[in-house]
C-alpha cells in the first residue's frame, strides 16, 4: 500500500489535502510543526488543530516543537524576509528537511502538503517551491495534490503510486474551490483556514526587529515577553515590559528570570512592569514613574511602587512619567518624516 508523510497544519487546505490522499487510497501519516511564533485565527492552537483532524479521519500524527532550530533562522535567513520578519523561504526548507528524515524513517513514498500554488507570495511561487525541494533534498517526492495539475510530476505520480488525473488545479490566493471540496467531503466545522505566523503581524515584527537590533543571542524567553504587554526600550541594553491586563501581568511574572526586576504599585490595582538589562537607580525610577503613569493612579501627584529585586523588596514614591516621554520609550513602529520644499516643512507619511 502506498504510504505518504502529510504536513497538516490544522488548516483547511492541509485538511483537505488528506482527504483527498485517504480518498485515492493512500496510508496517510501526518506531521505537525509548532514555533512559538505559531497562532492559530480560531483561538487555539494550530497543534490543537492538528490533532483534531488527525482524530477525526483516523490517522496518527507527531507533533514536533522546531522553535529552537527556527529561531536561528529567523535571526539569520539564507533567503531573506518576507514582508515584514517571515522568513517563509528558509522556514518551508527546515520543516521539509525534518519531513524528509521522518519519511526515510517510517518508510513512506514520499510526502505532500496543502500548499496552492500562488496562494502565498514569499514561499508559494513556483520558484520558490523549487529551491524549497532542492535545498531540503527532496526534489520530486513533494507532492501538492490541490494544485498538482499546474506543477510538473512527482515522482509518485510517475510511478503509479497517485493517479494524476484525480489530482487537482486550485490556483490562487481564492477559496472557492476549497470550500467546494469541503462540501464534497462534508466538512461543516473548518479548522482555521489557514495556520498563522506572528512574524507576518507588522506590530511582532517590528518588536522583534527591534530586539535583534539590541541583542541577537536574546533567547527563547525573550520571544515569549514580546507577545505581552506594552514594550519601552529605556538605553541599548535595557528595556521594560508592562501588562496591560491581569493575564499578561501574570505571563509577565511567569517568565521573569532571576536579575530581572518586577515593579507594582502598593495599594492600588494596576499593572506589573518587568526590567530587564541594566538595573541602575535611574533606570529603575524611571519606570516606576512609567508604572504610575499606567494605571489609575496617573492623575495622582505620586504614588507608591513597589520594586522586587534578586528576593529583596522595597518601596518608592513616584509620580506619574510625563506622558510625552513614556510615548518616546515605548517600542512602536513610527511613521517616517518626510522632508517637503527644500527643508521648509515636513509632514509624516
Amino acid at each position: 500500500m502506498t504510504k505518504a508523510v502529510a504536513l497538516l497544519s490544522g488548516g483547511l487546505d492541509s485538511t483537505l489535502a488528506v482527504h483527498l490522499m485517504k480518498s485515492l487510497g493512500v496510508e496517510v501519516v501526518a506531521l505537525n510543526f509548532t514555533t512559538v511564533f505559531c497562532c492559530c485565527n480560531r483561538g487555539g492552537s494550530c497543534k490543537s488543530e492538528a490533532k483534531k483532524v488527525s482524530e477525526a479521519l483516523g490517522i496518527p500524527v507527531k507533533m514536533l516543537n522546531i522553535t529552537d532550530s527556527f529561531l536561528k533562522l529567523v535571526k539569520k535567513p539564507k533567503y531573506g524576509y518576507g514582508k515584514n520578519m517571515n522568513p517563509c523561504i528558509d522556514c518551508r526548507i527546515n520543516m521539509f528537511r525534518m519531513a524528509g528524515e521522518f519519511m526515510r524513517e517510517i518508510g513512506a513514498d514520499f510526502i505532500f502538503t496543502g500548499e496552492v500554488l500562488g496562494q502565498r507570495p514569499m514561499s508559494q511561487r513556483r520558484e520558490a517551491m523549487r529551491v524549497i525541494e532542492r535545498e531540503a533534498g527532496l526534489e520530486g517526492l513533494i507532492l501538492r495534490p490541490l494544485c498538482a495539475k499546474h506543477m510538473p510530476p512527482t515522482l509518485p505520480e510517475k510511478l503509479g503510486l497517485v493517479d494524476r488525473q484525480k489530482l487537482l488545479d486550485f490556483k490562487g490566493r481564492g477559496r472557492k474551490g476549497q470550500i467546494q471540496l469541503a462540501d464534497v467531503f462534508e466538512l461543516k466545522d473548518y479548522p482555521c483556514p489557514a495556520g498563522g505566523c506572528l512574524l507576518t503581524d507588522p506590530m511582532f515584527a517590528h518588536r522583534i526587529k527591534e530586539l535583534f537590533n539590541h541583542d541577537m543571542e536574546c533567547e527563547l524567553n525573550d520571544i515569549h515577553l514580546l507577545k505581552v504587554g506594552r514594550h519601552y526600550r529605556l538605553d541599548d541594553r535595557t528595556k521594560a515590559v508592562v501588562g496591560r491586563k491581569e493575564e499578561e501581568n501574570q505571563q509577565i511574572e511567569h517568565y521573569a528570570r532571576p536579575g530581572d526586576a518586577l515593579l507594582m504599585l502598593t495599594d492600588i490595582p494596576g499593572p506589573l512592569c518587568l526590567v530587564r538589562g541594566d538595573l541602575t537607580e535611574e533606570n529603575l525610577c524611571l519606570v516606576a514613574g512609567l508604572v504610575v503613569r499606567s494605571s489609575k493612579a496617573k492623575a495622582l501627584p505620586s504614588a507608591r511602587v513597589i520594586i522586587k529585586l534578586n528576593g529583596e523588596e522595597r518601596v518608592i514614591d513616584s509620580a506619574p512619567l510625563d506622558p510625552d516621554k513614556a510615548q518616546e520609550l515605548l517600542v512602536v513602529k513610527r511613521k517616517k518624516t518626510a522632508v517637503l520644499g527644500g527643508g521648509e516643512g515636513c509632514t509624516a507619511v
